[in-house]
């Protein structure tokens, strides 16, 4: 038996290593991980809590989502990397 399960990475252009890609520190994308961060505190604090925080193990989730919207909306807003309402120092 073979093992031809290799992944295989066909380059088609070069990459140019020498452009900035921010990573995602941004204002907006740091709002919206901290959100996120908190409504995983509340899932976690309800699960240790046990079943009677059913609800509040959801409002968790509905932290999380308003985390996963806060950030588009914000990148949109013009506080993304290299958003309009930034002054990017170079840093």
């Amino acid at each position: 038996m073979s093992n031809n399960s290799a992944a295989t990475v066909s380059v088609h252009e070069p990459v140019d290593h020498s452009i900035e890609l921010g990573h995602g520190n941004s204002p907006a994308a740091w709002t919206s991980v901290t959100i996120m961060l908190v409504g995983v505190i509340i899932g976690c604090i309800a699960f240790v809590i046990g079943e009677s925080a059913t609800v509040l193990f959801w409002i968790g989730v509905g932290v999380i989502v308003v985390g996963v919207i806060a950030g588009p909306v914000l990148r949109m807003a013009g506080y993304g990397v290299g958003g309009s309402k930034l002054n990017n120092s170079g840093h």
